[in-house]
């Protein structure tokens, strides 16, 4: 990569260290002149008739000064020249692996050894953001991948479904028509799955003052019919629970929440209780539900996108797309808040969602 014209930092530093060793020498030389010289008599006889005069002492002095003053000169030209390249190699090293991750490669570490000082601390810095930057660019190309294969699986069905009516136009079309429109409307939840993940993640959005236990017992009168088909006892809790975001973003977080707690219950007789209230200026939205026992290895996966569970996939009209808890922690994330997955003991899952109390409003 070719330099623009100027003066590189090195040789900045180097003029800087010659220079004010050369200022260093000058104010000598005018302390010297001013504070001794002055005093030596300037007459032919010289003091008491046996020291020299001051003609002959600045004729003497003058050569030797000359010398001292371009011997400080070049001592700080050389001197300042290997100083400031040892001072600015670990800035070298920076840039080196700076100009290695523009490449694309996020993988080159600096690793800086030695003291604590200016320069380690921004190499430990610029390590650690090129280690979130790799996690977070391989979760964009693994989040990429899964997106396209899923959206891929009801376009490869539908072709499929047309290809074989093409083949056989006597088959029923009412029997076609209702499997494209469930792989039609599988494909357009998938889709607005993906924009409320992606709307989440960019955090534009504007905020207001949201009640949870409101937004839970919207969920809950919507959801009701699925619970009541399912025979699933579907209980709302608790009291006010104040927040500030985005009503529709919340309203999705605890959509998803309930109706997961709902479809991954137990077979019958089962229960999910939603619990909300304000505790030490913070709002919180517990979700509890009884099913099947989880691996603990399992949980922490769940939040990641398109990460479902060998046992938790259904095939039904509720199969999800493995974005319901991925869309809760983005949802959460966006707002300052914390998603805590727990497994219960007696199986299911107890989910908690911790955000920023709101403010209290301004009296008029």
């Amino acid at each position: 990569m070719r330099r623009p014209p100027g003066l590189s930092v090195r040789l900045k530093l180097t003029l800087s260290y010659a220079g004010f060793l050369a200022v260093a020498g000058a104010l000598l030389l005018a302390v010297v002149w001013a504070y001794l010289l002055r005093y030596v008599p300037d007459n032919s006889q010289g003091l008491l008739g046996i020291s020299p005069n001051r003609y002959l002492l600045v004729h003497t002095f003058a050569p030797a000064a000359a010398a001292a003053m371009g011997f400080l000169l070049v001592f700080g030209l050389v001197g300042g020249w290997i100083l400031a390249g040892r001072m600015l190699a670990p800035l070298t090293r920076i840039t080196a692996a700076a100009r290695t991750a523009g490449t694309g490669s996020l993988s080159h570490r600096i690793r800086m050894e030695g003291r604590r000082d200016e320069f380690r601390e921004l190499a430990d810095t610029f390590d650690t953001m090129l280690e979130q930057l790799e996690a977070h660019v391989a979760e964009q190309q693994r989040f990429a991948a899964n997106a396209s294969h899923e959206l891929r699986t009801p376009l490869a069905i539908s072709r499929t479904l047309l290809d074989v009516a093409r083949k056989d136009p006597t088959r029923d079309r009412a029997e076609l028509i209702e499997r494209l429109d469930a792989v039609n409307t599988r494909a357009i939840g998938l889709t607005d799955a993906l924009l409320v993940l992606s709307r989440g993640d960019r955090g534009h959005f504007a905020r207001e003052r949201v009640d949870l236990s409101l937004l839970a017992e919207e969920a809950a009168e919507t959801l009701l019919p699925l619970a009541e088909q399912r025979r699933i006892t579907l209980d709302v809790t608790g009291g006010a629970a104040r927040t500030s975001g985005s009503p529709e973003l919340l309203l999705r977080m605890v959509t998803n929440l309930v109706q997961n707690a709902v479809v991954h219950n137990l077979p019958a007789d089962g229960t999910v209780v939603v619990h909300t209230e304000e505790r030490d200026g913070v709002s919180v939205l517990r979700v509890e539900n009884t099913g099947h026992p989880l691996p603990p290895d399992l949980v922490p996966t769940l939040t990641e996108p398109f990460q479902r569970g060998t046992a938790r996939v259904r095939t039904d009209e509720h199969a999800g797309v493995g974005l319901g808890l991925a869309i809760v922690h983005s949802v959460v994330r966006a707002h300052d808040g914390t998603l805590d997955l727990t497994p219960r003991p007696a199986g299911g899952l107890a989910v908690t969602v911790r955000l920023p109390g709101a403010l209290p409003s301004p009296e008029r």
